[in-house]
């Protein structure tokens, strides 16, 4: 039932706040509009990086950051769903980064996630 919630609310964009060592996300930015419903994904654009990351909510615990770019050959994913998507050649990835349709035969990049007061810490020291 959260995966039908979220996948049917529209993509939430995150401008994230830039640190020396990643992004910092507000918790809140997957409550959908003061409900008690959440999101199942937002999308982080910031300036700053060459991608997006999408970032997966699985629990209050347990979330997934993934760099949106095709393993295969470098173009922007399209998020859908618990699931991305290459426009180019039609690569998908599980919502943990996970090839699951090739042509691409390597998982994307992911970044550790922390949670610290009500905020994600998206570690960016491996880009």
């Amino acid at each position: 039932m959260a995966t039908l919630l979220g996948s049917c609310a529209t993509t939430k964009f995150s401008n994230g706040k830039l640190l020396k060592d990643g992004i910092v996300i507000d918790m809140q930015e997957f409550v959908i509009n003061g409900s008690d419903k959440y999101r199942l994904y937002i999308v982080v654009r910031n300036e700053e990086l060459v991608f997006p990351i999408c970032v997966y909510r699985f629990s209050d615990k347990d979330y997934s950051a993934i760099w949106m770019q095709c393993a295969h050959q470098g173009a922007e994913l399209n998020v859908a769903g618990d699931y991305l998507q290459c426009p180019a050649h039609g690569s998908e990835y599980d919502n943990r980064g996970k090839v699951t349709n090739g042509p691409a035969d390597k998982n994307l990049r992911t970044f550790p996630v922390t949670i610290n007061n009500n905020e994600l810490f998206i570690d960016l020291r491996k880009i």
